[in-house]
């Protein structure tokens, strides 16, 4: 067990002021209690540090939103020159129709964007432009999809009552007859479907869409006049520099973006096709802090260098780098392990278990070794992550399975 003095002195000082200590998905209990670090101190590139001192290469990436490393330079100096200018004021800056216009750009279904502060803000929204659009109320989504927290979405049960989720019917991934079933049931009264490009659920193997499954969904919302709802929250523009539709061939009627979008500072958008402005003006879109003008401005510069040097790219290449030298470390010990999900988002397990205990403990060593690895969901890459970092993480990683091969 590491020692985290400063850690617990700060996690007791927030469990009398705070619910829970910390919460969601940063809490202990959705982590490895004890193994896991509970508050950072500072990061840079593909590191970060927490206030115990220890040091991590880091494969969540701020759970994705950090997109080409910590403090990117360029990002940095691109939010530094608007922060001078100012951040928040009464009305939106001059950047925000020029963050628009370059997402219109690179997005290539989309006529137009509108922003928000965090995922859960967008895919709302969407769903609500869907009804506005549709005059319907239903909405289908994919069991143990994960959109937000709002509570048509929320994996938790607190504060959840009937009405909420009344409406919304689930059907398993890849299902196309289970999507049929409940159209011909609810035939007139579907809104919207949504949907992420490839299934990513917590404590579960990632799941590909099977060839031809997301262009024969967009086909029957198409033919019943249900808009399709791309979720690209976690995935986009990772797997793709247009959107991760591009790889699947398929379009969506809206598309949700964040994670990768701002690279740490906080931004969110949507995108939608022409034939949806008026509805998307008539569904009420604000914040106080919606249209701050640095993390634009850090969005902005973001997309650029994304897009100049190519950064799905990138994570495919190093993302294999990473998966084919665990897979290796772990053989040299006796484990087998399943990679699931494409090399920019990673998700491992091991082939012999379904608990989870093994990944645990392994996934702690990891932590132990400096590395930071999870075991409930999948892993980000970044452009910081070079193939030293990757040779680092490989060796850390096999002192790790070392470890576990003599517990077991």
């Amino acid at each position: 067990m590491p020692n985290l003095p400063e850690s617990m002195e700060l996690f007791r000082r927030a469990s009398k002021v705070i619910p829970g200590g910390i919460y969601g998905h940063a809490s202990p209990a959705a982590g490895l209690p004890g193994a896991f670090p509970y508050y950072a101190e500072k990061a840079n590139g593909c590191r970060y540090w927490d206030v115990d001192g220890r040091e991590y290469l880091d494969f969540m990436c701020g759970y994705g939103t950090i997109s080409l490393g910590y403090g990117n330079p360029i990002v940095e100096e691109a939010a530094s020159r608007q922060r001078k200018k100012g951040s928040v004021f009464n009305h939106p800056s001059a950047v925000m129709p020029e963050l628009a216009e370059k997402l219109t750009e690179l997005v290539d279904f989309a006529d137009w964007a509108v922003f928000g502060k965090n995922g859960s803000d967008m895919t709302s929204w969407a769903i609500q432009v869907a009804r506005e659009f549709t005059g319907r109320k239903k909405i289908l989504k994919v069991q143990g999809a994960y959109h937000g927290v709002d509570p048509w979405c929320t994996p938790g049960s607190g504060g959840i009552i009937e009405e909420d989720v009344s409406h919304i019917h689930s059907f398993p991934w890849n299902d196309l007859d289970a999507i049929q079933t409940l159209i011909a049931r609810h035939r007139g009264e579907i809104a919207g479907l949504i949907l992420t490009p490839f299934h990513h659920p917590a404590f579960g193997d990632s799941q590909m869409p099977e060839k031809g499954f997301l262009p024969k969904v967009q086909k029957i919302c198409n033919k019943e006049e249900i808009l399709l709802i791309l979720d690209d929250i976690r995935a986009g523009f990772r797997l793709a520099v247009g959107g991760s539709h591009t790889v699947f061939d398929f379009e969506p009627d809206l598309a949700c973006y964040c994670k990768a979008l701002g690279n740490g500072y906080n931004i969110s958008a949507t995108l939608g096709r022409e034939h949806l402005r008026i509805a998307a003006t008539k569904v009420f879109l604000t914040g106080s802090y919606w249209n701050d003008a640095v993390s634009m401005a850090a969005s902005l510069a973001c997309l650029g260098e994304i897009q100049a040097s190519n950064l799905p790219a990138h994570l495919e290449k190093v993302g294999s780098l990473l998966i084919n030298g665990l897979s290796r470390a772990a053989s040299e010990y006796g484990f087998k392990m399943v990679f699931s999900g494409p090399p920019a988002m990673p998700f491992m397990r091991f082939q012999d278990e379904t608990n989870f205990f093994k990944l645990q403990r392994f996934c702690a060593l990891a932590a132990n070794e400096g590395v930071f690895l999870h075991p409930h969901h999948n892993w980000f890459l970044s452009a910081a992550h070079d193939e030293l970092a990757i040779t680092q993480a490989i060796e850390a990683a096999r002192r790790a399975f070392a470890k576990l091969s003599e517990e077991l």
